[in-house]
């Protein structure tokens, strides 16, 4: 099935539902976010706004219509099962079994449409003694071990930048929906697809896991072969108080740097985990004595893994993001001109699209509802009872 003729329901907030719709989105999927219509997706509403809608919101939703749907009301949940017959997928973040509760959950969409695929994605999973339990990205990085392998050598564990257990848990619901759509074409079955965020992560830890099964060692904050244990991989600071990161993890990389910076007699102690932190003090006393980009300047043309720590501001700017169009601009009706991340997946024949800003709330409603045989009469009377 082309991407073009997917129809995606998405009831989802929290942020790998949203991310994940929106990956399909930007590659022609069809996809329908159904808010309520008394507030809508509470992150239209988070700091810091644009001119009336939340920055993070403009961000995560472009390509996707909004149909404003109280499903707590018999009649939304009327029209939800009705929207269902024609749709492919069911994205979807609440409790487990609270749409069950409601007459919507997988068990109950599937007797009506037999090949429904039905994404759920919660901070724990449909099973297990936490599936009932709240849970956001740190609480999700905390318990998978990331958290406490990131930070200094006995310092606290330091916060990721960004939102690993929302972004995996994201795009491991677009990668299982479009196994579970190719499944659905050989075997013309649908599925319940049951998303963890802190399985996501859980996933991430293959090196840190396959050394802890071999050992049984625990790995130390700070210390491990990735996350700061050796010079040769690992963070300083220059003459002006940036940062540069240098990973000449292969021999020859190192190698090159010791013999650009005169250390040679380092270059057989790489891995000697016995003299890690006499080097990474030699270094970090070399790499004060001039500025990030007099470092990049001595470095140029010698590909040794080094490049500075950009600001946000730099990273927007960069020529290599700018090349790769990892930012663009879009127009919305009410923001104006927006800045956009680009589109990370670079196909040669049928590249993604961004054909739709970010939808006002409801926008799309009446037009969805007409589609499915709806009369404008009952539609003004739905709007008027709050249904949508």
């Amino acid at each position: 099935m082309p991407l073009r003729h997917l129809k995606i329901l998405d009831l989802s907030q929290r942020l790998p539902g949203p991310f994940c719709s929106q990956l399909l989105a930007d590659f022609g999927a069809e996809v329908v976010k159904v808010e309520s219509p008394q507030r809508g997706d509470y992150g239209r509403y988070y700091l810091p706004k644009m001119k009336k809608e939340g920055a993070g919101f403009l961000m995560i939703n472009r390509n996707k219509k909004s149909l404003t749907l109280n499903l707590k009301t018999s009649a939304g949940r009327k029209i939800f099962m009705k929207l269902l017959k024609r749709f492919d997928v069911v994205i979807e973040s609440f409790k487990p079994g609270s749409l069950e509760t409601l007459g919507i959950g997988y068990e109950q969409a599937k007797k009506i449409h037999p090949k429904i695929i039905y994404c759920s994605i919660t901070a724990y999973g449909q099973s297990g003694p936490y599936k009932e339990k709240a849970g956001h990205d740190l609480n999700s990085i905390g318990m998978s071990g990331i958290l406490d392998m990131t930070g200094e050598p006995g310092g606290p564990p330091i916060i990721p930048g960004a939102q690993i257990a929302d972004i995996g848990a994201g795009l491991l619901a677009a990668i299982a929906i479009l196994i579970a759509v190719i499944t659905r074409e050989k075997k013309k079955v649908g599925q319940h697809i049951d998303i963890s965020m802190l399985d996501s992560v859980i996933s991430w830890l293959s090196i840190h896991a396959g050394n802890f099964f071999a050992t049984g060692k625990i790995p130390e904050r700070g210390r491990g072969m990735l996350t700061g244990g050796l010079a040769c991989y690992n963070v300083y600071q220059t003459k002006d108080g940036r940062y540069i990161s240098l990973a000449a993890l292969e021999p020859h990389f190192w190698k090159t740097l010791c013999r650009l910076l005169g250390i040679e007699s380092w270059v057989s102690k790489q891995f000697t985990m016995e003299v890690q932190d006499r080097i990474k003090k030699r270094l970090s006393q070399i790499f004060r004595k001039k500025t990030m980009n007099g470092w990049l300047r001595t470095f140029s043309g010698n590909d040794i893994c080094l490049e500075p720590i950009l600001n946000i501001k730099e990273v927007f700017s960069h020529p290599q993001l700018l090349q790769r169009k990892m930012r663009c601009e879009i127009i919305h009706p009410t923001e104006g001109r927006l800045s956009q991340i680009g589109i990370p997946i670079k196909f040669s024949k049928t590249p993604g699209q961004i054909r739709m800003p970010p939808p006002l709330l409801g926008e799309h409603t009446t037009k969805i509802l007409k589609n499915i045989g709806y009369g404008m009469s009952q539609i003004e009377a739905w709007k008027h009872q709050g249904v949508i």
